[in-house]
């Protein structure tokens, strides 16, 4: 299906959120105010999503609008990749959205021992990926995603409240992905970057 629906939408929301940022007239203010609340209309019918709901999404965010960061850890144990399953029961890289005051390697090594126990070093950036040129749906903002291969330092799952269990797959015995999180070509990758060190990195 086109989404092209979206990305009109998307630009929209864009200009409107800059303009909110930097003018300083009152009629533009109410302008921009209601091209972005046109955009949210379009988003929420095109993608069957509450109306009420989108608009909270966006009013949350302010300033000028710029990419979301998700990262994602490839941590492997004998050729074998680290997922973690979500409370969806599906499966990913360890990983979600960056946290701002922490660097790229400390949002890394938090979000793995949070969802999967495991204690890692970050060592290489493999892959940065727009997430909707790769993931099967669409996603009302620009997503950076950004794939970091880590050393395994040692730890076991832990009980928490954002996934259900952590363990180790081989490339042709993998579960069900979640795949707005990750994709199984991404996995792919993973791989071919764990087999070979050397891989350059991958970018959109």
């Amino acid at each position: 299906m086109s989404t092209r629906w979206l990305e009109w939408a998307q630009e929209m929301i864009s200009i409107a959120q800059a303009g909110l940022e930097y003018t300083g007239n009152p009629f533009d203010k109410e302008r921009y105010e209601k091209l972005r609340k046109l955009a949210t209309v379009i988003v929420a019918e095109h993608a069957g999503l509450d109306l009420q709901k989108v608009e909270q999404l966006f009013a949350s965010d302010a300033g000028y609008q710029t990419p979301k960061v998700d990262v994602r850890a490839v941590v492997q144990n004998q050729g074998k990749l680290l997922l973690v399953r979500e409370r969806d029961g599906e499966w990913a890289l360890p990983g979600g959205w960056a946290e701002p005051r922490l660097t790229l390697k400390e949002n890394v090594v938090k979000e793995v021992l949070e969802e999967s126990g495991m204690r890692v070093k970050p060592r290489k950036v493999i892959a940065i990926h727009d997430r909707n040129r790769h993931a099967g749906d669409v996603y009302p903002y620009s997503v950076y995603k950004i794939f970091v291969k880590c050393d395994l330092l040692g730890g076991e799952f832990v009980h928490n409240i954002e996934t259900q269990a952590a363990g180790f797959f081989s490339e042709g015995a993998l579960p069900p992905l979640s795949k707005t999180r990750n994709t199984a070509a991404q996995l792919r990758m993973c791989f071919r970057h764990l087999r070979a060190d050397q891989e350059e990195l991958e970018f959109d």
